[in-house]
């Protein structure tokens, strides 16, 4: 696989194209993006969790899963969530115009809108700003990739290609994220782009089984909100199906690494992030217990903050472990690991080297592993620790 992030040149499927432009919501950079596929594509979409979703939210959902997609439009600055109905007219409005400047009709394009809750769209901004976006599609990511960031620091894509059994298919992906970073559907915008022939159920239950382990496995502040998506689009444009079970199994496993690539980036890049944390739980009797441990790990305050201080204090780590339902019999056979260094083992805690722990947690990357051997299943989540700075971005947000 080929990752790329920040502003390497990736490289999208076959038939797709990306653009990205200023249309003066926000100074600098571009700030309305649009993704548009030559031909008809299968979509599907998950969406976020939180009950007050924003207008395209509730657009974009009940479009998919379907076929027939066009285009998929995101602007940023501006969520377009807790608007009232105007909020709903406006981004109609915008799907019209961009679905004018492509020659398509609105109900095949999607879109998704991202920024600072409860303020109206810039409509006399964003609808003049469509024949030029639709103009500059390319067939690489840059543009879009950075006209959908709010808070990122870097933009983050990857492309790879997947070898089936009737030949070689594209798939890339896309996303932005690094505040409200939350796993209920993980506070977020994803596109996940394959030439690939994929049926809409199809496309929706990988979608949905891939985000599970990614997407929904990052947290960076305990946020949930009112924005989140992730969509994926197959337009077939390669000629290749998923001819058998194997090229299925190939597909979603290649679904599933660029995701979490996707989903490591952006908890790398959480607001005021210094270190990626990863944290896998294994040894328990189901994989949604284990998901629930290590998404526990990941958002507490006091793990973040010891992480951000260097501090090898493993009891906040046990703390917050026994909080997530496990059975307390369990506790008596956990092995608890930090940065490859045994803490903990069988239920008792074991002499170490603080200052050896302290060293290897001023490295970028901090690895946390539990095991409690009372079963088969394992998770694996990503966080980032938490720095004074969080709260300086936070406190000039909007």
């Amino acid at each position: 696989m080929t990752p790329g992030p920040g502003l390497q040149r990736t490289l999208l499927p076959k038939g797709f194209f990306a653009s990205g432009v200023n249309c003066g919501v926000r100074r600098y950079r571009p700030d309305m993006g649009l993704i548009f596929s030559d031909v008809p594509a299968t979509a599907a979409g998950v969406f976020t969790t939180n009950a007050c979703a924003a207008a395209p939210v509730h657009y974009s959902k009940a479009l998919l899963p379907g076929k027939g997609i066009r285009a998929i439009l995101t602007n940023s600055g501006q969520a377009n969530a807790a608007t009232g109905e105007q909020g709903v007219k406006d981004n109609l409005a915008m799907v019209e115009a961009c679905a004018a400047a492509l020659k398509v009709q609105p109900n095949e394009v999607l879109v998704a809108s991202t920024g600072v809750i409860g303020k109206p769209l810039e409509m006399d901004k964003i609808v003049p700003g469509m024949p030029e976006l639709a103009a500059r599609l390319t067939d690489v990511t840059e543009n879009f990739a950075l006209a959908i960031l709010t808070t990122d620091l870097v933009p983050k894509s990857m492309t790879t290609m997947v070898a089936l059994s009737t030949g070689v298919v594209r798939l890339t992906g896309i996303a932005k994220g690094s505040g409200m970073i939350h796993p209920n559907m993980a506070t977020m915008l994803g596109y996940l782009l394959t030439d690939a022939q994929i049926e809409p159920g199809m496309c929706h239950l990988m979608l949905k089984e891939v985000v599970d382990e990614s997407f929904n496995m990052i947290s960076v502040d305990g946020d949930t909100s009112t924005n989140d998506c992730v969509f994926m689009m197959a337009n077939g444009a390669s000629g290749i199906s998923l001819a058998q079970q194997k090229d299925i199994q190939t597909f979603r496993k290649a679904l599933l690494e660029v995701a979490q690539f996707l989903a490591q980036s952006i908890a790398a890049d959480g607001e005021g992030a210094t270190k990626l944390v990863e944290v896998e739980v294994r040894g328990l009797p189901d994989v949604e217990l284990a998901r629930v441990a290590a998404r526990a790990v990941t958002t507490s305050p006091l793990v973040k903050t010891a992480i951000h201080g260097e501090d090898p204090n493993w009891g906040r780590i046990l703390a917050k472990l026994g909080t997530a339902g496990i059975p307390a019999s369990a506790f008596r056979e956990m092995n608890l690991s930090i940065q490859g260094k045994e803490i903990f083992k069988n239920g008792a805690p074991l002499a170490f080297d603080r200052d050896e722990v302290r060293k290897e947690l001023r490295l970028s990357k901090v690895r946390i592993e539990v095991d409690f051997g009372t079963g088969g299943h394992r998770a694996t989540a990503w966080g980032c620790d938490l720095s004074k700075k969080y709260v300086d971005i936070n406190t000039e947000y909007s």
